[in-house]
């Protein structure tokens, strides 16, 4: 039956990915699981603008990867009745790119800007008169034939999404009219979510199977997402298709997610400041040299979660792994070590 499928689609295999992605994504706020006091601040903020007849204000959504920061965008979208467009910061490259989308943007419009914190300079301040005033300066011309000409735009909305607040310029993060985080979702939020979405993708999972994948989950439904389709897999496979403890057990352990949703890289992390730094202090920098891995990923990728469950904290001097991250890695501490203790 899954080979008709797949012979039979027209779309090929990251096509289908995308479209299966889209299907998981919620399209409202009742189906958006999570984030209830941000549902209840955006929900006032845009049946206050319906009732006026006015776009809803400017809104910067922040915090790590993968807590739906790009489906609040479309959700909001959909609850204002708005179209949008969907763009990210590398790809505007220009400020002829920026100016050809806000030219083409109808009133009422929302305009997703998808790691904004990557904006060039010289755009970002295109888009400060944009935002506050809707005008387009445009510079026609080089030289002492240098003419500057002003174009109205539509009253659009701008919403931004980043994993790196701190980096934007402070006049551009001035103008957001809303500035809301995503905090990480808790486990009963997550079992939530993967039943929700094992319901979409046809799949039979048990309590207990949706709890401990939950768990693994790292508090991320994009994660949850990606390991249930992963185990469902297996499942189809070595089993009968339907998810329970033990399939999943054997799934997650294949994949080598351990009881706490650690990878095999996030284990690596911690191992390397217990065996090459005592435990810690180490900065970010020497870090990421030793485990060969870019600085922003560790940043912000792997430690918001380390962090968030305990085995990882920030200090002036650098990180520092825990006494919860020796307990669960099977370690000792030394007795030159010095680092601190938490949990």
């Amino acid at each position: 039956m899954a080979i008709e499928r797949i012979l039979n689609s027209t779309l090929d295999e990251d096509e289908q990915e995308v479209e299966l992605e889209n299907t998981l994504r919620p399209k409202d706020f009742k189906n958006y699981i999570g984030q209830a006091k941000l549902k209840k601040n955006l929900k006032l903020s845009i049946d206050a603008a319906k009732k006026r007849g006015e776009p809803i204000d400017h809104v910067l959504l922040y915090g790590p990867p993968g807590l739906g920061k790009t489906t609040m965008a479309t959700v909001i979208a959909n609850e204002m009745g708005s179209s949008i467009r969907v763009t990210s910061g590398p790809a505007i490259e220009r400020a002829a790119d920026l100016a050809s989308l806000l030219t083409n943007l109808q009133d009422g419009d929302i305009l997703f800007i998808d790691e904004i914190h990557r904006l060039h300079r010289s755009i970002e301040e295109v888009l400060y008169s944009a935002m506050e005033d809707f005008k387009l300066d445009i510079i026609l011309g080089k030289g002492p034939s240098a003419k500057s000409l002003r174009l109205d735009l539509p009253k659009f909305t701008i919403i931004g999404a980043t994993t790196r607040t701190g980096t934007l310029a402070a006049p551009l993060r001035d103008r957001f009219g809303m500035i809301h985080r995503l905090e990480f979702y808790s486990t009963e939020e997550i079992q939530q979510v993967i039943k929700r979405a094992a319901a979409i993708l046809g799949v039979k999972i048990n309590d207990a199977a949706a709890k401990s994948l939950a768990e693994r989950s790292r508090l991320t439904p994009r994660i949850a997402n990606r390991l249930l389709k992963r185990v469902r897999d297996y499942a189809d496979v070595n089993g009968d298709g339907i998810i329970d403890e033990k399939i999943n057990t054997y799934a997650l352990e294949l994949l080598d997610v351990d009881n706490l949703g650690l990878e095999s890289a996030d284990r690596m992390l911690l191992n390397a400041i217990i065996d090459n730094y005592n435990g810690g202090p180490v900065g970010v920098e020497s870090l990421a040299a030793l485990i060969s891995e870019e600085r922003s990923t560790i940043e912000d990728f792997y430690e918001p979660y380390l962090m968030q469950i305990g085995l990882l904290i920030r200090t002036s001097r650098g990180r520092e792994a825990t006494d919860k991250a020796y307990k669960h890695l099977n370690k000792s501490k030394s007795k030159d070590s010095k680092q601190s203790s938490l949990l």
